[in-house]
């Protein structure tokens, strides 16, 4: 059964977090992409139409929606890869960093020259960067692959590398793109003890999935994404499980 065709509610920003301050803000915020069918026929395709939505100092917030949402392309706004086509994107004074697979890596320099690069592309020195090279190589385990070209590692090992750079270095506002569910068990384990100890912390993470367990488990606050909007913020609780109820009446056709 399709899902009926959604208007954008009035979604008021909520601060769980008393003592924080909004480090990044999305006031209906649309993302469109032009795309070709062939050279004659071009036709628009919204991926977000309207999303607003705050991303509060200290706490740690869930983005969940199904696939095709528009979840990832709100990641690429708030970490500046892209820009919005309507609505106003702000960020106060906030280094982020974007936790993807597509991490940016020069495929044809090593780890360690990768993990330098990547942590001053994040807005940090060459010397804040190197003070904590090995902590960031330790905590990948890579082993001799460290000295490698990037295009020798796996799509787990080069997760790992970036995964280490983007937590050690601890940006104002990480921002997680599913990538925990990638790699193997022991080391999935141990980012998710990472991300746990980081919620214990004034770190502020943001991050996207379609799993409701691992917004309920790690995050404070939860917003809802469907058909490119604001369905619901609030409790991560109260937002999953309204999110399951409504796939499960209208699932993917």
């Amino acid at each position: 059964m399709p899902s009926p065709e959604l208007t954008s509610p009035n979604v008021e920003p909520l601060n769980i977090c008393e003592k924080g301050k909004p480090l990044l803000t999305l006031k209906n915020i649309a993302v469109r992409y032009r795309q070709s069918r062939n050279i004659f026929k071009k036709r628009i395709y919204t991926a977000i139409k309207d999303v607003s939505f705050d991303v509060y100092a200290g706490e740690s917030l869930g983005i969940i929606g199904r696939n095709g949402a528009g979840k990832s392309t709100l990641l690429r706004i708030m970490g500046g890869v892209i820009s919005p086509d309507a609505g106003k994107f702000t960020s106060h004074n906030a280094t982020v960093a974007l936790l993807a697979l597509q991490a940016g890596f020069d495929l044809e320099l090593d780890g360690k020259v990768n993990a330098i690069l990547s942590g001053m592309l994040l807005g940090f020195s060459y010397q804040q960067v190197n003070q904590k090279l090995d902590s960031i190589i330790d905590f990948a385990e890579l082993g001799e692959f460290i000295n490698q070209p990037i295009k020798t590692y796996s799509t787990g090992m080069v997760t790992r590398l970036a995964f280490s750079v983007a937590h050690l270095l601890e940006p104002d506002v990480l921002l997680v793109d599913e990538v925990l569910a990638v790699g193997d068990a022991e080391f999935r384990e141990k980012s998710l003890n990472a991300m746990r100890e980081k919620l214990l912390s004034d770190q502020t993470i943001v991050l996207v999935s379609h799993d409701g367990a691992t917004i309920k488990s790690l995050c404070n606050r939860a917003v809802w994404i469907e058909n490119g909007i604001t369905r619901m913020a609030g409790h991560p609780d109260e937002v999953v499980d309204a999110y399951e109820t409504y796939i499960c009446q209208y699932p993917p056709v």
